[in-house]
């Protein structure tokens, strides 16, 4: 099957289904814009571009780029300006920064038309996500990798694993151009590091490392599941834990239901709660402990809950 009868099988872009679709004007995000197009129909898609201003006059090029695709196409374009902020960085905060508010703009978007957000991921992207995810973060989740339908925010593209070497045969074939952006390139970048560096070397080991990373990760989803479902059990639906019942579970389950309070309070992943398990037990019937990633354990007579800090906003890794 071609890529556009891949994506229509996963059942995420139905015909006439309101769609929002993130573009940036890459090679993945113009694909997915005229998959969606072929399977949806142009009334039924927007697309949504946002323009950071992080590339001067190429910033804009992409965003000229964007809106003379989309006139080609028939879609309506909505387009943000953002302006890069004092506190963030050069690398991974900055990307953090336009990751977020380019979600935030396709959510906002996409509630107001009750729509799904698409986003242009690949199985590609998946690799990279999780040999990243495994270099910086500990734990059974860094090898999940993004997930295909999180409700509201779907990705296509990886749901019917199509690869970037795909999206680029494809807008090829369709005679759709696209934006190459040079900071995809830019080692200062941990995720240019993973693909231009490790990627290759994993391959060098092996030529199946990343059919085989994959495998691991559809495993670990599966699996991951069951014990989604033991956790929930031991925490019987409450929000918080006599810290003796907590020290009574077997330490792998009382670090997952750890983790779980954590994500659960601050709305986001905290791979380190899992890690601080030995010392929430040390606090006794009172105390507190800042577990990372803006979560703060509180036991208050031997009654655990976890909240979190307060300066933290609430968010998702994608």
């Amino acid at each position: 099957m071609d890529v556009a009868e891949r994506v229509r099988a996963t059942g995420l872009v139905p015909a006439g289904g309101p769609l929002v679709v993130l573009l940036s004007g890459g090679r993945d995000s113009v694909c997915l814009l005229d998959v969606a197009v072929t399977l949806a129909g142009a009334e039924a898609v927007l697309a949504l571009h946002v323009n950071f201003g992080l590339r001067g006059e190429a910033s804009d090029d992409d965003e000229r780029h964007c809106a003379a695709l989309c006139a080609r196409l028939g879609v309506g374009l909505a387009v943000e300006h953002a302006a890069r902020p004092e506190r963030a960085g050069a690398t991974g905060n900055l990307q953090a920064w336009a990751r977020d508010l380019r979600y935030a703009a396709g959510a906002r978007l996409a509630g107001e038309r009750g729509a799904r957000l698409a986003a242009g991921h690949t199985l590609s992207d998946q690799v990279e996500t999780i040999l990243y995810r495994l270099a910086v973060s500990p734990g059974r989740r860094a090898l999940l990798g993004m997930e295909a339908d999180r409700g509201r925010l779907v990705r296509p593209l990886l749901a019917a694993e199509v690869t970037r070497a795909e999206t680029a045969a494809w807008c090829l074939e369709r005679g759709l151009a696209w934006r190459e952006d040079a900071t995809n390139l830019d080692p200062s970048f941990a995720r240019t590091r993973v693909r231009e560096g490790l990627l290759p070397a994993l391959r060098a080991v092996d030529a199946r490392a990343e059919v085989n990373v994959l495998r691991t990760a559809q495993l670990l989803r599966d699996e991951a599941a069951v014990l989604d479902e033991v956790v929930g059990t031991a925490l019987a639906g409450r929000d918080r834990l006599a810290r003796d019942k907590l020290a009574s579970l077997p330490p792998a389950l009382g670090r997952l239901v750890l983790r779980r309070l954590a994500e659960d309070a601050t709305g986001r992943l905290c791979a380190r709660a899992a890690t601080r398990l030995d010392e929430v037990l040390a606090l006794g019937d009172d105390g507190a402990l800042d577990l990372g990633d803006g979560a703060r354990a509180i036991v208050q007579r031997g009654v655990l809950r976890v909240g979190r800090t307060p300066d933290l906003a609430p968010r998702r890794a994608p």
